[in-house]
């Protein structure tokens, strides 16, 4: 068998060189099939069995799964193919060419993170041909940074099963056991215009939705005294008023308001919970029958995620990379490889700082250390 393939800086210029802006905008909305392409060639040529998994009624979003060995345990070695859209003109280089200079590697992706792919492949080459005891898995997702639809489709099919997983979120070479959980929530109050000369004409939405956000402040502070959490550098679980539209003109009753916020639930929120408690405050807060109050999630959220200190995982990442497990803020699709008994941890050689930025880049200093902290999970795991 050939096992040439590109070399790693080559590996990376060709994903960033290949487009997949996943975007809630349907206008700037695209696919991810071109990069999970480019993987599952290489990986074919290195030996691993490869299935492309495209999402339901979405044919150019596609997971894949490409494991050498067999078995139920092993490693994952995961990370998500698309990209946030990019600020045109606010870039020195041109987002989709990767451009090396000031000893990195700038492009869009290159830590948020198609920068992780070429780096598992380089850690995998070194088993190739090494009798494994439980599988490698490589495997790549779609629309991480919209909807988080792969990683939901993976859950659906119970797919892959391995022992622990290893999600390659840029952590600056940290492991990570534990992150928030992000809630995107809408309520929308509909009462009656009118002319404001006489507030008797209509029914105020805005003069409602007053109520309401006064509820979801006290909730917020419940909230805040009954969870907390040292691990994280933000203790408690936060909740945002991110926007609000309503009404069209000052000498008119306003008769629609929409308000839309987010909530960062700890570990050991369920996100069913919370929205039961907010669907209940909301409603009790506005009881005028003039007004109409309907609650809905943006979309489904993803749970707070928490792997035990004490697992075999961790303990191996932080004598791998030199450093004690913590916490971020930010999501990643590790509650999803969690909720399917897999021991998880979040570590990538990137940092967040440069995640959906402009003139992202990866530091080339970061790429052989994350390398060889993957051979030794490969071999405590794998071997």
């Amino acid at each position: 068998m050939n096992k040439r393939i590109p070399d790693l800086k080559q590996q990376l210029q060709q994903l960033v060189a290949c487009p997949s802006v996943s975007a809630t905008n349907p206008n700037l909305d695209m696919g991810n099939r071109g990069v999970v392409e480019l993987l599952a060639a290489w990986l074919e040529t290195l030996g691993f069995a490869v299935e492309l998994m495209p999402l339901t009624g979405q044919p150019d979003k596609v997971n894949m799964i490409a494991t050498l060995g067999q078995g139920d345990g092993g490693l994952i070695l995961a990370g998500h193919t698309d990209t946030v859209p990019y600020d045109d003109g606010k870039w020195q280089s041109d987002p989709f060419k990767l451009d090396e200079r000031d000893n990195r590697f700038y492009g869009l992706g290159s830590t948020d993170m198609k920068g992780f792919f070429p780096l598992a492949i380089e850690a995998a080459k070194s088993f190739i041909d090494k009798p494994l005891q439980q599988p490698l898995i490589i495997l790549a997702t779609a629309d991480e940074e919209t909807s988080m639809a792969g990683a939901r489709a993976l859950v659906e099919a119970g797919r892959p099963r391995a022992r622990c997983a290893v999600v390659g979120e840029p952590t600056g070479l940290q492991p990570i056991r534990m992150h928030k959980g992000v809630m995107m929530e809408a309520v929308r109050i509909t009462g009656q215009s009118g002319h404001s000369s006489n507030p008797a004409l209509g029914a105020n939405a805005l003069e409602a939705m007053h109520g309401a956000i006064g509820e979801l402040l006290k909730l917020r502070a419940e909230w805040q005294s009954r969870y907390n959490n040292p691990g994280f550098a933000v203790p408690v679980p936060t909740m945002n008023l991110g926007c609000i539209h309503g009404g069209d003109n000052p000498n008119r009753i306003c008769g629609h308001v929409e308000l839309q916020f987010d909530v960062r639930p700890l570990p050991g929120m369920a996100l069913d919970d919370l929205r039961a408690e907010l669907d209940q405050r909301l409603h009790a807060s506005v009881t005028d029958r003039k007004f109409t109050l309907d609650y809905a999630p943006l979309f489904r959220g993803t749970e707070a995620f928490e792997q035990d200190a004490n697992s075999e995982l961790v303990k191996t990442a932080e004598k791998l990379t030199g450093h004690s497990a913590g916490s971020v803020a930010f999501g990643t699709e590790a509650p999803y490889f969690k909720s399917m008994g897999i021991d998880t941890i979040v570590l990538g050689p990137g940092d967040i700082d440069q995640a959906h930025q402009p003139d992202e880049y990866l530091g080339l200093e970061r790429i052989e250390p994350m390398v060889e902290v993957l051979r030794g999970l490969i071999a405590k795991f794998c071997l």
